[in-house]
């Protein structure tokens, strides 16, 4: 049982024994700086049920604290909040029962629990990932891991959406102005090249357009009527019919596509553990929509689309089928998350890593499967995001002005080696040491930037500001886990020592702050937020620096001080490492 709890306990206990009344719960909030304690109980919820004045009613729970719980050392109650203070020796008990624990905080999962599969990135087939696609992956990553050291087991997944209109656009670009290029004839990425003829087919159709305009066609029908959008849907005709030529294209282009893609994600560092293919799936959902049916969760129209109505849940009627029997994402989506439990039956819930454009989508297709019976239904979660806007204004992938992944890691790296050139911090380094440090710091930058922020919010990325090594930043909190390091190696005490100590107020704080570590896990998980991660470990970091400060470290007065320093800045170090493993960022061992 944890200390709150424990008091907790102790405190209705008072209420009980000294005022004959029942406390329902006990609110507590960390103590006011001004003040002295540690932790303090609200004492104005209990004139509920307990008659008295605030003041008085503090100091009988407080003088039942100090007898009752050995933990309790004093109190003071100032204007109804009872501020207690708790002894060194709990403080100690606490840091020597988790010092050499280097998974402190992680839970197992437990025999028989129901796992969470993670789904992210899902990229269509036609261009590079960019920055948006970037948040998403490190969102996905991140909160798949958070799941995962809050104890259960975790499947990542994606489905790449390899089919359609908008790929059969870049496959006809290719045919008729590729002259036969290749990734390896152009030494660019398969992505890259691929997305250079969707931008290509966007410049040919509006030269179309203009010329069908300047024959006098409105520009409503020229866009219709281009001649190379009027290509590209009989293209599509033909995939789906399995046009040998058709399909051979569509495969090689597409394996340039996940060539570029496999590497994108590996200097990322993200990872998936199964992955789903539109063309594989688009048809899924088919045979449930026929049951559904059968069972009058769906209703047929005159013209033979197939619909639910969801009037009476505040929403409105979607169509699941279209009239001549084709699939609609809706219907994709339904048959892939069935197939998914089919395929992972210990999968009991799943998160849904997309863009806040799609929030209708999502509370449509969650009510759906729980109409089509499936309890599982309700373990469904839209992990929706804000946009990513730069500076200088909003992408668009059709006229090749989306900031690619590739370029912005590498640019990441760029800016890091300048900054830490500039700031003198690399003297001894070889230069492919350099290198691979300034990766560390770009991508570090790059994944706190984006994760601190709570993923409902829009954010307005700037690499520069990103990369600082002062303020709430990935290269500051790596600065302090590389500084921690240094103190480490030049320590010569023994590790696995349990010592008797009087604490500073510095050390007092920087253990309070360790011990919310497991809460902060659970909560990031319950709440899909790696931002409650990133935030605590800058929290985290600030405390230990004020430590850092205010208390000798290696030139303590005596060896127990010194080897208890030392065994409190591994454990902070030891934090660092692993809070920043659940954002997928490395730490650098110096700096």
């Amino acid at each position: 049982m944890n200390l709150q709890d424990t008091l907790s306990n102790y405190v209705k206990e008072a209420v009980k024994t000294v005022y004959n009344a029942e406390l329902e719960s006990v609110e507590f909030q960390a103590t006011r700086k001004e003040f002295a304690g540690d932790i303090t109980v609200v004492v104005f919820p209990m004139l509920r049920v307990v008659k008295g004045n605030p003041q008085q009613i503090g100091e009988t729970i407080g003088e039942y604290l100090v007898e009752k719980v050995e933990e309790v050392k004093a109190f003071n109650v100032v204007k109804g909040f009872l501020n207690i203070e708790i002894n060194d020796a709990y403080y100690i008990n606490f840091f020597n029962s988790i010092a050499n624990n280097t998974t402190f905080g992680f839970k197992s999962p437990k025999a028989g629990e129901k796992a969470v599969m993670v789904e992210y990135s899902s990229p269509n087939t036609n261009k590079p990932l960019h920055l948006g696609h970037v948040r998403n992956n490190l969102l996905g990553y991140s909160v798949a891991e958070i799941i995962k050291a809050s104890g259960k087991k975790v499947y990542k997944t994606q489905i790449i959406n390899d089919r359609g209109i908008h790929i059969c656009k870049s496959m006809l670009a290719w045919k008729y102005f590729g002259n036969g290029e290749t990734p390896e004839s152009t030494g660019l990425k398969g992505d890259k090249l691929v997305g250079n003829y969707y931008v290509k087919f966007d410049q040919e159709y509006k030269k179309q357009i203009q010329d069908l305009v300047a024959k006098g066609i409105s520009e409503e029908d020229a866009k219709k009527q281009a001649p190379i959008l009027l290509e590209a849907q009989q293209m599509l005709l033909q995939w789906e019919a399995g046009d040998k030529e058709v399909v051979a294209l569509w495969e090689k282009m597409n394996g340039w596509v996940y060539d570029g893609f496999n590497t994108t994600y590996k200097n990322l560092g993200v990872d998936f553990d199964k992955l789903y293919y539109e063309s594989e799936t688009y048809l899924l959902g088919k045979e449930f929509v026929a049951e559904g049916l059968k069972s009058g969760v769906f209703i047929k129209k005159e013209d033979g689309s197939v619909w639910c109505d969801l009037t009476d849940d505040g929403l409105d009627e979607k169509i699941v089928l279209r009239s001549d029997g084709t699939a609609v994402y809706m219907t994709q989506d339904i048959g892939t998350a069935i197939q998914r439990v089919k395929d992972y039956p210990d999968v009991g819930g799943m998160v849904y890593t997309v863009g806040n454009e799609q929030d209708y989508h999502f509370k449509v297709l969650f009510l759906i499967i729980k109409k089509l019976g499936f309890d599982w239904a309700k373990n469904l979660f839209h992990l929706s995001y804000g946009m990513v806007d730069l500076p200088s204004g909003k992408m668009k992938s059709r006229e090749g002005t989306v900031v690619d992944a590739d370029d912005l890691i590498h640019e990441m790296a760029s800016t890091a080696g300048e900054i830490s050139e500039e700031l003198g911090k690399l003297e001894g380094y070889t230069e492919a040491e350099k290198q691979e440090l300034y990766k560390t710091i770009g991508l570090g930058a790059l994944k706190y930037y984006i994760l601190k922020v709570d993923p409902k919010k829009r954010i307005l990325f700037d690499p520069k500001e990103s990369i600082d090594f002062q303020g709430n930043t990935g290269p500051f909190i790596q600065y302090t886990y590389a500084r921690i390091q240094s103190i480490l190696r030049k320590a010569e005490v023994d590790m696995t020592a349990k010592v008797e100590v009087t604490l500073h107020d510095k050390e007092k704080e920087l253990i309070k702050q360790i011990q919310l570590f497991p809460e902060v896990i659970q909560n990031a998980a319950d709440n899909h937020s790696p931002a409650l991660v990133a935030n605590y470990t800058y929290d985290l970091v600030k405390e230990f620096n004020s430590f850092y400060q205010n208390v000798s470290i290696l030139g303590a007065d005596n060896n127990n001080e010194k080897t208890f320093r030392v065994q409190l800045s591994f454990t902070v170090a030891n934090l660092i490492k692993n809070a920043f493993s659940l954002l997928g960022i490395n730490v650098p061992e110096r700096m």
